[in-house]
């Protein structure tokens, strides 16, 4: 048997009180109301909350769009590199994780301007209509953009992991030897062995729009992030347990993740 190391145990405990009592803290700090003792009453809240659903429902619209955007843009892209052009992925990768050394301020200070360039110089042509149009507020398509744009780094790395444990070009070239074209060939042959690289991208993307609050708060729209803050000016209990509910949340849609993974990975070495 292989002796345990007590170390490892320190550090796995230090790591789960560094998670585990800010967590429990929130808890108690939603539940236990002097006065009335233990009560669930923020947590009834949270449905019947002002805003609570239209906020929630558009965080994720947009983070559906984003996901269906960056896998677009990103697998066709990563695919294309390991087959045609290996040399340029150094150049790929460093561009795909530049939204990481940008500050998010300046990175909304960027967009701030030319939103605020485009009516001044733009007000007598047709694209001044699509500067007004991507700022809908009921789906503002510029946060679409900006979101793709910030999740670049976390697909990249997904994709980028996902397509070194296949052989992409054997795969590809059986496809077109059996009379396959090129987005069969993707389709049919490529996407279903990044099933697990694809839910990975798409789970980091889905997390990031939800949690992001720089962009959408500076830019003026209020997705579930920006609510959150917005509610808890007023009612702090309500703001910390739908806080705790949406990590909860979170943390289910990783263990499920983590669940559609492991049967992946079964399916393909049993085939």
């Amino acid at each position: 048997m292989a002796r345990l190391n007590p170390w490892r145990w320190v550090v796995l405990g230090l790591a789960a009180l560094y998670f585990l009592v800010p967590l429990a803290s929130s808890v108690i700090f939603t539940v236990d109301v002097p006065g009335q003792g233990v009560t669930f009453d923020a947590y009834a809240q949270i449905v019947s909350a002002d805003g609570f659903v239209s906020s929630l429902l558009l965080s994720l619209e947009l983070a559906l769009a984003t996901i269906a955007i960056v896998l677009l843009l990103m697998v066709p892209a990563m695919v294309a590199l390991r087959l045609g052009a290996p040399r340029l992925r150094p150049v790929v990768e460093v561009i795909c994780q530049l939204p990481l050394v940008v500050p998010p301020i300046a990175f909304v200070a960027g967009i701030s301007t030319v939103l605020k360039w485009g009516p001044d110089y733009l007000s007598r042509t047709p694209l001044f209509e699509t500067f007004v149009a991507i700022q809908n507020p009921s789906f503002p398509f510029v946060l679409v953009m900006a979101y793709v744009v910030m999740a670049l780094p976390f697909v990249h790395r997904a994709l980028d992991a996902g397509l070194r444990a296949i052989d992409v070009r054997t795969l590809v070239e059986a496809a077109r030897s059996c009379g396959a074209s090129w987005p069969q060939a993707l389709l049919r042959t490529v996407l279903p062995n990044l099933r697990g690289a694809l839910l990975n991208a798409a789970f980091l993307t889905l997390a990031l729009v939800l949690g992001e609050f720089t962009v959408a708060q500076l830019l003026g729209f209020q997705p579930f992030a920006v609510w959150i803050y917005s509610v808890g000016g007023s009612q702090a209990q309500l703001s910390v347990a739908v806080s705790v509910l949406s990590l909860l949340v979170t943390w289910a849609l990783l263990l499920a993740l983590a669940g559609v993974g492991g049967r992946t990975r079964t399916a393909s070495s049993r085939g």
